[in-house]
């Protein structure tokens, strides 16, 4: 299933005013495709996911999906795994297919098979706080595949990683991604994450954000995460930088580079 943002703006309210996050915001994502939000910090990257989620509204545009209204099949994961700590991993990665009404039993077996895929069977009987950051990261991420969503949102998941767990954790969701197709829009401040993971980069000015530029990335699949010099990483990761260091700078006060 596919979407698109049809300049979609979004403005907050509040006793001190009007604080404008995203104005004429324009770009489909594919079916199947993996697209990803590269921005400076405020530019409205999580708000345009919470949207495509349906946690927030528009104030300004729309978005389609597939020309139809907006399907309940959108799963969001965000940098926190979001994990129930009272129940187990298996609980919780069962726990969407028991929200939607489908028997324990189904559930549970379904949840194990997909454990077993991940090589976390021996840790069914665990709890979050018993697991590593990445494994219960991978939990949150395989608890949104078993539900089948259309739409997978992800809201820089690997964020708060080491590097060597955040490289672990990238191979895993593309082989998991590669396996199911789901369409992904993924919002992350690491530019090379970008290059690495996405079918194309939508490259977001400050706020009020809007889309500078949409860059395909030709690398083929699958691609060499561990090799952060390839040319055409090096090459992309200069370009978007180049985009982005100016507003970068200005956000921290930084004078410009010379």
């Amino acid at each position: 299933m596919g979407f698109r943002f049809i300049r979609v703006s979004k403005t907050f309210f509040s006793q001190q005013g009007e604080t404008p996050a995203l104005h004429d915001v324009d770009f489909s994502v594919k079916n199947y495709e993996f697209v990803c939000i590269v921005g400076p910090s405020g530019c409205g990257k999580s708000t345009l996911l919470k949207m495509a989620a349906g946690l927030e509204s528009p104030t300004g545009g729309q978005i389609e999906f597939d020309g139809l209204p907006a399907s309940s099949r959108r799963i969001m994961v965000f940098q926190e795994a979001g994990l129930f700590p009272w129940m187990s991993v298996l609980d919780n990665v069962a726990y969407g297919l028991d929200v939607h009404g489908v028997p324990k039993s189904i559930s549970q077996a379904k949840a194990n098979e997909f454990l077993s895929r991940v090589g976390l069977e021996d840790f069914s009987h665990h709890y979050p706080h018993q697991l590593s950051g990445g494994m219960r990261q991978r939990v949150a991420i395989l608890r949104a595949f078993l539900v089948e969503p259309q739409i997978l949102l992800l809201d820089e998941p690997f964020g708060a990683l080491d590097s060597q767990s955040r490289l672990v954790m990238q191979e895993e969701l593309l082989r998991i991604w590669k396996e199911f197709r789901t369409t992904v829009l993924y919002v992350t401040h690491d530019i090379e994450e970008a290059i690495l993971l996405g079918d194309r980069i939508v490259v977001m000015s400050g706020r009020p954000g809007t889309v500078r530029e949409i860059i395909p990335v030709e690398l083929e699949r699958p691609r060499p995460l561990a090799d952060r010099q390839h040319p055409e990483v090096a090459e992309l990761r200069l370009r978007i930088w180049k985009m982005l260091e100016a507003e970068v700078r200005r956000d921290l006060g930084i004078s410009p580079a010379h």
